[in-house]
């Protein structure tokens, strides 16, 4: 036993970096929606960035940490602490034997990733540790986390007694930065088919019927083309549904394979942290993208994580060894 859980919190899975090679049998991704908040949150302790985490949607578990554990917490902004004593982000964090681990409501974004030196132990299931809710199968018995649930990750080599927390920490910006209106930038559903300019023109904002399938928005209604004897086509996370509201939806991690809603474009890879930051009444707008552009912005997120990598392998080059 590591870690037991004392309260769930709102909605909180374990998830890695999600399922791939099994679309055409009707699995979805699942998978952290911040990947990169989940990524850094593994590298500041030591892991590779595929390692699972806990994945804490607007309010957030309290855990009893049994065997000492390095840990840090990335992604929004949350309330958090050990044994009363503040727990702040985006850095690696010593935790002894015996403390509790309390994470509160998120005060800005929508998802905060726990990672802990190691991994957490967890059954690999169609090559992933993700929780595929919808399906019911990865994680923890395919759903939430539950009181008296325990986590298992592997004993650290060098124990300590005490929190330690360092005076660093990594600068989650540009992919979050909460005084910054959210803006996704978009491509076209196909080379001859744009997307409605209504898509661009309004602020939408964000609906409590939101979940980790997909956002869903109001504002402005746009008018769904010719849907007569529409066939369903294959979708993934990032697509832009229209369905017959004239509202649309941005599917995410655990978008179904195929819908049967006309798809009016696609939310860029590079994007997809902002938008899994997203809380109900929130606004977001859409931009145009071309495809060199989504290229680009992919690779500077590349290197961005790469710099970050090598910038806490300096800071921390014991991490690993504490595992």
């Amino acid at each position: 036993m590591s870690l037991r859980v004392l309260a769930p919190g709102l909605l909180t899975t374990i998830q890695d970096l999600g399922r791939t090679g099994s679309r055409h049998l009707g699995v979805g991704r699942a998978g952290a929606l911040d990947a990169y908040s989940h990524s850094i949150a593994n590298l500041l302790v030591g892991n590779r960035v595929d390692a699972a985490t806990l994945e804490i949607n607007l309010a957030g578990p309290t855990l009893a940490c049994t065997r000492a554990a390095v840990i840090a917490v990335c992604g929004a902004d949350i309330e958090a602490r050990i044994d009363g004593q503040s727990l702040p982000g985006w850095r690696p964090v010593r935790v002894p034997a015996g403390a509790t681990v309390s994470l509160g409501p998120c005060r800005n974004g929508a998802r905060a990733y726990l990672a802990v030196a190691g991994g957490f132990t967890v059954a690999s299931v169609l090559g992933s540790a993700s929780t595929d809710l919808r399906g019911g199968f990865g994680g923890v018995h395919g759903r939430a986390l539950q009181r008296g649930d325990t986590l298992s990750f592997p004993p650290m080599q060098v124990a300590t007694d005490a929190v330690r927390i360092p005076g660093w920490w990594i600068d989650p910006s540009p992919e979050l930065q909460w005084d910054v209106p959210a803006v996704a930038r978009v491509l076209p559903p196909s080379d001859s088919e744009p997307s409605p300019h209504g898509l661009f023109a309004t602020t939408w904002r964000i609906t409590s019927a939101s979940n980790r399938q997909g956002l869903r928005m109001e504002g402005r209604v746009l008018a769904p083309g010719d849907s007569t004897g529409r066939i369903s086509e294959p979708v993934a996370p990032g697509t832009i549904q229209l369905p017959a509201d004239g509202r649309p939806i941005v599917l995410l991690a655990d978008a179904q394979t195929h819908g049967g809603y006309p798809r009016i474009g696609h939310v860029i890879r590079a994007d997809w942290p902002r938008l899994a930051q997203l809380r109900p009444g929130e606004a977001l707008r859409f931009r145009p993208c071309t495809h060199d552009e989504a290229r680009q912005a992919r690779l500077d997120q590349a290197r961005r994580l790469a710099r970050i990598a090598l910038a806490i392998t300096a800071r921390s080059p014991g991490a690993k060894a504490d595992r």
